[in-house]
């Protein structure tokens, strides 16, 4: 059986789950509360939701080290097979027998950034990710650094302040310097792109790097758990304690993880993570931005995918009603076959997809708006960041000569999946886009769901809120 290699503390570890008494399915965090030297990261929520356990990963791409801030609570250990794990005791370093505090460190002290000091090591380590990427960030690209920090006792603005007096170094620290050393110890661990397969007394985990071995694995177990970033599954074991007797983890095929366009479409791999589908989406899909920069936290947006996000087929998941607006199309592959469908047909109800046993979800594609089209986002929830919706909408408006030639109202958190309102839609196509009957199809949107009362809203809260996101739509787009 395999062992699972990456780098801590500047050299390589090794874990054999045969001899360990732990199971694959490990989070970081666990194991990292496990070790005698590495307490500082926090379990606060154990949900992605806090922020207290916040880690960096660096993996090599192209030659150099990327950096990434990541909740270690939802990160399974064999997801950073090949990878550098930097927790908060690396930064420090020990010169002359002094301490040596690194630059985040050091400004969040002379700003009094930290109070009881529970969640600083997570703050810390975003911090840390800011700084390796960014030279003097603008504000909202700070506070996109930290939206995923919680902090109970101070305000954010010494925090803040450190982050702008920190980054000013071009991200260069004793982590540079020792740069090659570590791209060399993980492409030591990388060399063997063989499938990996580690073996615990309850649990199998599959680790393949390319998508024929990945097909190979889903023929041969079709009933197996799929993971590609593991937010959703991870949730599962940690909250439900689901015990996962077999995983695939898909998280390096790096088949899945590519982006390209042409005069027709967007294709985005199943792979690429939220933040990198953000990033793709600046310029040409602004409705699938908008959602995504409330999605989540910048270290939830590093891990989940949009594979991931589509296949859970979640009722309020923020990107589908979004994916449904744009027409989307999921391609699936199995071994032997590939079919594309459009997102409606693929998703068939609560938490039920169209995938076939031995399928895999490789791409989703995109067709790029006409434009005319006005396709607009919106997400109503209790925090702007870092926060389930309690409803969400997409719509996507053609009009020709002050009239609805076509309409597309999709929901989330309406229903028990993702869904267009059909009826609304057909009551507004052909008629003058005004504020009359814009009001008229409120009251039928109003009757045409029947939304579940939760401990995030009450039905009728959901029922106006969708309502009242169709008359927004209609105020922008008349002063537009």
């Amino acid at each position: 059986m395999a062992l699972l290699k990456f780098i801590l503390d500047g050299e390589i570890k090794e874990i054999d789950f045969r001899k360990e008494q732990i199971n694959p399915s490990t989070t970081v965090l666990n194991y990292l509360r496990s070790l005698p030297n590495h307490k500082g990261v926090k379990e606060g929520c154990a949900e992605g939701d806090c922020g207290a356990c916040t880690v960096v990963i660096a993996s090599e791409e192209n030659g150099s080290l990327h950096y990434k801030a990541i909740d270690s609570c939802l990160l399974f250990l064999p997801m950073i097979h090949g990878k550098q794990l930097i927790a908060v005791e690396n930064l420090a370093q020990i010169n002359n027998g002094e301490k040596v505090l690194h630059p985040v460190q050091q400004l969040m002290v002379e700003t009094n950034g930290s109070q009881c000091g529970y969640c600083t090591p997570g703050i810390v380590m975003s911090l840390f990710a800011l700084y390796k990427n960014f030279q003097n960030p603008p504000i909202d690209i700070i506070k996109d650094a930290l939206t995923g920090n919680l902090c109970r006792c101070t305000g954010y603005q010494p925090i803040i302040e450190a982050a702008q007096k920190a980054c000013v170094n071009n991200g260069v620290d004793h982590f540079t310097k020792n740069e090659n050393e570590i791209i060399t110890l993980i492409s030591k661990i990388k060399k063997d792109q063989k499938t990996l397969t580690f073996k615990s007394k309850k649990q199998t985990y599959h680790k393949p790097f390319s998508l024929v071995e990945a097909l190979r694995l889903k023929k041969e177990s079709p009933n197996t758990i799929i993971i590609n970033g593991s937010t959703d599954v991870a949730l599962r074991q940690i909250k439900k304690n689901e015990l996962f007797a077999e995983i695939i983890d898909l998280s390096d095929v790096n088949e899945l993880k590519s982006f390209h366009e042409d005069e027709n479409n967007f294709y985005f791999g199943a792979g690429l993570s939220m933040e990198q589908v953000r990033k793709y989406s600046e310029k040409n899909l602004p409705a699938l931005e908008n959602i995504l920069n409330v999605f989540g936290s910048l270290q939830i947006r590093n891990i989940a995918t949009i594979g991931g996000n589509v296949g859970s087929a979640s009722p309020i998941g923020d990107s589908l009603p979004v994916l449904f607006a744009y027409k989307a199309m999921i391609k699936l592959k199995s071994e032997t076959t590939e079919r594309t469908l459009p997102i409606e047909e693929f998703i068939k109800g609560y938490r039920q997809t169209d995938i076939k046993e031995n399928e895999l979800i490789t791409e989703i594609i995109i067709p790029r708006s006409e434009k005319k089209q006005i396709i607009k986002s919106y997400k109503v929830s209790k925090r702007k960041n870092l926060d389930i919706s309690t409803v969400s909408g997409t719509f996507n408006l053609n009009i020709e000569n002050d009239v609805v030639s076509s309409i597309i109202l999709a929901f989330g958190g309406m229903s028990a999946f993702t869904k267009r309102a059909n009826k609304t839609e057909i009551f507004l196509s052909g008629k003058k886009w005004n504020r009359e009957n814009v009001e008229s199809a409120m009251v039928l949107l109003e009757e045409e769901f029947t939304p579940l009362s939760d401990a995030r809203s009450e039905a009728a809260y959901r029922k106006t809120a969708a309502k009242n996101l169709l008359m927004k739509f209609y105020l922008e787009t008349k002063l537009n």
